[in-house]
């Protein structure tokens, strides 16, 4: 079986699970929760979650939960993105954003919905073996993540500085918080439950890094290529700072880097290289922009 269906049959998992694990008693917030998860998305973090995972020997079924909640957390910082009070976004993934289908209130509320039953799937998986002694590790891993040393952190920086203000140095904390550290989490974990060794750590701590910041530079790339909408708020971004051709640059030593990382493990990794290099095709326009998380 070749890399693409290897990857697709790892979607068709994660996807089975999501709508497995999310809330259908049909009131209107579990309407909401599966609005905004089950509308779309490539599940980037959950495949490279389930990717690092399998190559450590980690088996599918321990590190599903895992991988599912992280992308519960993705899903719950997007509704709260689109929000008008930070991004004014009115479409996600091509289709109206969840603010927009239930109101500001119940998107509000579906967020924090998807944010704690992630917490929730990760205390309660079943682990086995020596992996039931990294559980807390690896909550405490995206609990940092996804909080105020991570992603809120990066996003609260990204509401209060302005593209033409901000520096370099700001720049970079903002991307490496708001969109690579959980993206950094999403390799952690599946190494975590791996049994990862220090040295192999090491060396998919820097993979997990230089794929995160090159998913953000690839967004700014796509959004410099798509007419965006007087409503939306415009935030920092790379071709605002780098300009364009740097930009390319940038991404292009992302990944370079992320895929050099790899080869110091001896490891089955041809899926984390795939995963890689498809950051680079960032000519495709709005639909897949907003359709890669």
């Amino acid at each position: 079986m070749d890399v693409v269906e290897r990857l697709k049959q790892k979607k068709s998992a994660v996807d089975t699970a999501l709508d497995t694990i999310l809330p259908g008693d049909g009131s209107v917030l579990s309407q909401a929760m599966r609005y905004a998860v089950l509308s779309g998305g490539k599940r980037f973090r959950p495949l490279l979650t389930l990717s690092v995972g399998e190559s450590f020997g980690a088996d599918q079924k321990t590190v599903l939960p895992f991988a599912c909640a992280i992308e519960l957390i993705h899903n719950y910082s997007l509704i709260h993105d689109d929000l008008p009070c930070l991004d004014n976004d009115d479409f996600r993934r091509g289709k109206p954003a969840c603010h927009k289908v239930y109101g500001e209130a119940i998107a509000l509320l579906a967020g924090d919905g998807l944010l704690t039953l992630a917490f929730e799937l990760m205390a309660g998986s079943s682990l086995k073996g020596q992996a039931t002694g990294v559980r807390g590790e690896v909550i405490i891993e995206v609990s940092r993540s996804a909080g105020v040393r991570g992603m809120i952190g990066g996003q609260m920086l990204d509401v209060t500085l302005t593209p033409e203000g901000i520096s370099k140095e700001e720049f970079q904390s903002i991307i490496e918080k708001k969109t690579a550290s959980l993206i950094l989490a999403s390799v952690k974990t599946g190494a975590l439950l791996g049994q990862a060794s220090l040295s192999q750590m090491e060396a998919i701590y820097d993979y997990g890094k230089n794929i995160g910041l090159a998913f953000q530079t690839r967004d700014d790339i796509l959004d410099s290529e798509e007419d965006v909408s007087s409503s939306r708020v415009t935030r920092p971004n790379s071709i605002a700072v780098y300009g364009y051709e740097k930009t390319m640059e940038r991404l292009e030593r992302y990944i370079s880097l992320a895929i050099a990382a790899l080869d110091r493990i001896s490891l089955e990794t041809k899926e984390l290289i795939f995963l890689a290099a498809m950051l680079l095709k960032v000519k495709k326009g709005k639909e897949n922009a907003k359709n890669t998380g």
